[in-house]
């Protein structure tokens, strides 16, 4: 067995689930400077750069890298000499404190200093350089590495991977130790990214037994949870009671009993429609509910002179240089007189027109107008074809994360009941991605008597958060809908805007490579597929559509697969941002992430911290919040402080500690529900086959209506065919259309 012992020079290797690491030790004391650096490779469970350790292990020579020290056991020392003293202090371990300064306290304080800013931190005052406040700060970050060092060592023996046991530790600090011995299924609920199987395993490790009533009600809780990350807002009881029965292998009447208590403390809200009841989680049931009354709420009537309106509508006109059909006409006369207006159709019936003409007769009348759109490319893409500010809706209702020392609300809109939008009228397209979450949030910032003017195609692929709003509005008749069907002259000549009214018709459209902007390149083969994606990728496109490969977008049906997004996103990542000599890269939960690397935001973080800067560094701009298909590019992996530096559209720059890179995969390639309200210049759709359910006319609708310029199906002929003829979705359940009915039934009753 052999041993070495020194300071973590560098680390150039660290799988963060389960600690594999590559790391450089230096010995201080060494003489011989030929044998003061040794390479280590193991599995370590907490070291940064600057630690201190002594390793046993094995000498060996690795036939590309040469000798290596393969540590069997290790142990994390306080550095005993003031070499590595200053080493550790000057890693940037701790906030604040630089080669520098690090010498300066060593120099002061020699080989007592460590136990000093453990006992008496208030003597680091004592350096020029260092103020009490500062002091504090070093004490505390070194205090806190000490304990998260003893946690996870802790955790590494319930089988929790490194970087979740980084996100248990800074949440519940201290706490940890009496959650998990009390009710480790808290995890589930309170940290994002632990599941109730995470949760299960570490109970059971702890000795909870399988019919606890702790497992079954957070079972039963998780299945819900499930459930809505698969876009339904409730579950039949039926089904729920058998899915979680299935989950948890335990007796249906087990879960029952379980549920009626969950009822009993309003945990979960049950609804009952005709025979079928309905199961919530507290939340959506009350956010159906409050979304239902809202809507009704807005929907008053404005009455206008007849005459007055097409008077205004003929200005427009005239000063324009278009004129709008009967049915474009109909839908400016809705908007301006009724408080709720839907405007629905596909690509090129005339949304935009429309909407330019409302803006025009509203602002003509003096009306405070806003636009808002549910992500940052389709406000973009708003503001660019109506020449008005368009936001994001989170931004519009102005979000806050909740991320200061003296704001203890947690993640909310600072828009809402008690601080309304200040609006005559409210525009927002792309509303087939609003959620029932969202739609809550902005209803609750409206009142009565501001106009709702959304603006949406319902072929689209539904929400990727729970519930079939714009499809449940339409169906409930609450107000006047507008349904757009007619493709205008300039438009029929994309078969981009053509083969999707055909597709979304169930019609045949025409494989035969005749246009300029609609191709399909036939092959069988899975390689073949590949080999020609990455040509398209790299090189045919960029140059057809005037973009860089980064630029062209990769849409797949599926995640898993040889032609999936995962498979995809490994082969592109080669071709588009190769290995380079200086390019840092990690890998993060079996995912290789590389400097320059094209990523996508996979779930929405309320807290996360953005900034903008300028090119000298100064911050003009700060908020919060990232969210899910936001899509950005690697700038810097900085190992020291294990921070991930990522440029986000619109020059957010935002930072993520190692333990939040389960928010981020690589982008691209990304699946077509991902893609919604983006625009791409021009898209690569690999189509072989797939699960029915899954391949379908509107996921085939959804993916051709992303390209703004050329759209390239690679793969199947017949593959296409029997998307544009399936018609089976995939079910949601859902209640805001049942809602709708019921209280304007209540309503009738009423008057």
């Amino acid at each position: 067995m052999d041993e070495f012992e020194g300071y973590v020079d560098r680390i150039t290797f660290r799988n963060e689930e389960n600690g594999y690491t590559v790391l450089y030790l230096v010995n201080p004391k060494a003489e011989d400077t030929e044998d003061e650096e040794e390479c280590c490779v193991g599995c370590f469970s907490y070291v940064a750069e600057g630690s201190y350790l002594l390793v046993k292990g094995k000498r060996t020579i690795h036939k590309n890298y040469g000798p290596q020290l393969l540590v069997e056991s290790y142990e994390e020392k306080q550095p005993d000499d003031t070499v590595a003293l200053e080493r550790y202090l000057g890693s940037g371990a701790i906030k604040g404190i630089g080669p520098a300064l690090a010498a300066r306290i060593v120099k002061k304080f020699g080989k007592d200093t460590l136990s000093i800013m453990e006992m008496e931190p208030e003597r680091l005052a004592e350096i020029k350089g260092i103020s009490q406040k500062m002091a504090v700060s070093i004490a505390n970050q070194f205090n806190e590495k000490q304990q998260m060092r003893q946690a996870m060592i802790f955790l590494q023996d319930y089988g929790i991977s490194m970087n979740m046991a980084v996100k248990i530790y800074r949440y519940y600090k201290e706490e940890i130790y009496e959650v998990l011995r009390k009710n480790p299924y808290r995890l589930a609920e309170d940290i994002s990214g632990i599941g109730f199987k995470i949760a299960d395993s570490i109970a059971q490790k702890g000795g909870f037994y399988i019919d606890s009533e702790f497992r079954i009600r957070a079972g039963v809780l998780y299945v819900l949870q499930q459930s809505g990350n698969q876009g339904h807002c409730y579950l039949p009881e039926a089904e729920l009671i058998e899915m979680t029965a299935k989950l948890l292998g335990v007796e249906k009447e087990l879960v029952s009993t379980a549920l009626e208590k969950l009822v009993l403390d309003k945990e979960v809200k049950f609804d009952e429609v005709g025979e079928e009841r309905r199961l919530y989680s507290s939340t959506l049931y009350y956010m159906e509910m409050n979304c239902a009354g809202m809507l009704l709420d807005l929907n008053l009537d404005f009455p206008v002179e007849e005459e007055l309106l097409q008077k205004r509508i003929r200005e427009v006109e005239k000063r324009q240089g278009f004129c709008l059909d009967d049915l474009q006409k109909k839908a400016v006369h809705q908007a301006v007189q009724n408080g709720v207006t839907i405007i629905t159709g596909g690509p090129g019936t005339g949304k935009t027109t429309i909407i330019n003409t409302i803006l025009q007769v509203f602002d003509e009348d003096g009306m405070d107008v806003l636009l808002a759109a549910p992500t940052g490319r389709a406000a973009k893409r708003m503001s660019e074809t109506t020449g008005w500010e368009a936001q994001t809706i989170h931004r519009l209702l102005e979000l806050n994360g909740g991320v200061n020392d003296d704001d203890k609300s947690g993640m909310h809109f600072e828009r809402n009941k008690m601080q309304p939008l200040e609006a005559d009228v409210l525009i927002v397209d792309e509303f087939s991605m609003v959620d029932i979450y969202l739609l809550n949030a902005l209803l609750n910032a409206l009142v009565p008597g501001c106009r709702l003017i959304i603006v949406g195609d319902v072929n689209q692929l539904p929400s990727v958060g729970p519930g079939n709003v714009l499809r449940d509005m339409i169906q409930s008749e609450f107000c006047n809908v507008v349904r757009l069907n007619q493709i205008y002259r300039q438009e029929a000549k994309s078969q981009i805007v053509v083969n999707a009214h055909k597709i979304n018709a169930g019609e045949a459209i025409a494989l035969d490579n005749q246009s300029v902007d609609f191709f399909h390149l036939e092959r069988y083969k899975i390689q073949d597929i590949i080999n020609v994606v990455i040509q398209l990728v790299m090189k045919n496109m960029p140059s057809y559509v005037d973009a860089s490969p980064y630029d062209i977008q990769v849409l797949a049906p599926m995640r898993k697969g040889e032609l999936g997004v995962e498979n995809l996103n490994k082969i592109l990542q080669r071709f588009v941002n190769p290995q380079e000599m200086g390019k840092k890269e990690r890998e993060f939960h079996g995912v290789l992430f590389r400097e320059q690397d094209k990523i996508m935001q996979i779930k929405n973080d309320y807290q996360m911290k953005w900034k903008k800067v300028t090119r000298f560094g100064d911050v003009y701009e700060e908020g919060t919040g990232v969210f899910n298909g936001d899509v950005g590019i690697i700038q810097r992996i900085y190992e020291t402080e294990e921070v991930v530096e990522v440029e986000f559209e619109e020059g957010k720059m935002v930072e993520y500690d190692f333990s939040q890179m389960d928010e981020m995969e690589l982008a691209y390639a990304i699946t077509i529900h991902k893609s919604q309200g983006s625009e791409y210049p021009a898209v690569v759709i690999p189509i072989l086959g797939g699960p029915r359910m899954l391949m379908n006319r509107n996921l085939l609708y959804t993916a051709v209506t992303r390209a703004k310029k050329c759209v390239t199906l690679v793969g199947s002929k017949e593959t296409v065919y029997q998307m544009i003829g399936n018609v089976h979705e995939q079910k949601r359940y859902s209640g805001l259309c049942q809602r709708i009915h019921d209280r304007m039934l209540e309503e009738q009753g009423e008057c």
